[in-house]
């Protein structure tokens, strides 16, 4: 009888012993929509490489991942949006990872496509349609006499995209108005139905990474930067995911609502192997960071978030 309760202990004592394991080898993401295909196409690399390694992600939003990041819910959120003084106070530990943009999107079906892509709008513009609403028609935006309703789409749930663009605006995310719409797929979706809207998307959903081009029934809108009423030349590079990210890393597209990702937790992660995740994205796994439809983080800054892991 002794040796069978001393048999039993020793299974319970190897079966806690995995469970522990397992869970020191499970990293937990959730978060911004923005980083969400970049990290998933890390973990699919980085779990080739280390097979041990279970990853468990998903999307929601960026206030999501800052929430459940905060609360350790979760090991890591992504987030898109400027870290605020009231996150800092909360002990949120960062590093960025990438860049990319919040770009204003139309469908390609719009009825003043032609004269959107010659003049653009500007930002001046765009808060009118966007927060004031003192612009409600196509027709009174570019002074025609023709009459189409200007039906405003933003997002439903609390995210990076729609403070980024807010942000450009002059304003929060609760400052936008509009039909709101859950997800930047489903924004993207909306606009690209309603050859009426106008909305904002991240260029990783503005564009597709498969072919380089806009996706499918999307159109971006030209900022006009220098408000002379014609997108010039050197304002031109919304015709590909290439020109963009280039646009993005040559500080030519304005910031914001370009922007940089961030992973962030609840002070410094704990388990071995996040800041092993972590160091590696921000390394080897920079080298994906192109290919996904992303800008790469310079070399001094990535030195800084490397310190940071220490």
């Amino acid at each position: 009888m002794k040796s069978k309760i001393v048999h039993s202990f020793m299974i319970l004592l190897v079966l806690s012993g995995c469970a522990s394991n397992s869970k020191e080898n499970t990293i937990t993401i959730s978060g911004a929509f923005a980083l969400y295909p970049l990290v998933v196409k890390w973990s699919e690399v980085y779990k080739m490489e280390h097979p041990e390694i279970q990853f468990v992600i998903s999307n929601g939003g960026a206030q999501k991942g800052m929430d459940e990041a905060l609360s350790g819910v979760v090991d890591l959120g992504m987030f898109s949006d400027e870290i605020a003084q009231q996150e800092n106070d909360e002990n949120v530990w960062w590093v960025g990872l990438a860049f990319d943009a919040v770009v204003p999107t139309v469908s390609d079906t719009n009825p003043y496509l032609d004269i959107i892509k010659k003049r653009g709008v500007t930002r001046d513009e765009f808060r009118a349609i966007f927060i004031e609403r003192s612009i409600a028609d196509w027709g009174d935006l570019f002074n025609t006499h023709l009459r189409n309703s200007l039906v405003v789409y933003t997002r439903s749930d609390a995210c990076g995209a729609a403070g980024t663009w807010a942000h450009f605006l002059g304003g929060r995310q609760e400052n936008l108005k509009g039909i709101a719409i859950f997800g930047d797929a489903g924004l993207a979706d909306a606009v690209a139905n309603d050859p009426a809207g106008i909305a904002f998307n991240n260029t990783i959903f503005a564009y597709d990474i498969n072919t380089g081009g806009k996706r499918s029934g999307v159109e971006v809108i030209p900022i006009d930067t220098n408000e002379n009423g014609t997108i010039d030349p050197e304002e031109a590079f919304y015709n590909s995911m290439e020109d963009i990210l280039r646009a993005i890393a040559d500080s030519v597209y304005p910031s914001p609502p370009a922007r940089e990702l961030f992973f962030v937790s609840g002070g410094k992660p704990q388990k071995q192997a996040v800041l092993d995740f972590i160091e590696w994205t921000l390394t080897e796994g920079q080298q994906y960071v192109k290919e996904s439809g992303y800008v790469t983080v310079g070399h001094g800054q990535i030195d800084g978030y490397l310190q940071k892991l220490k």
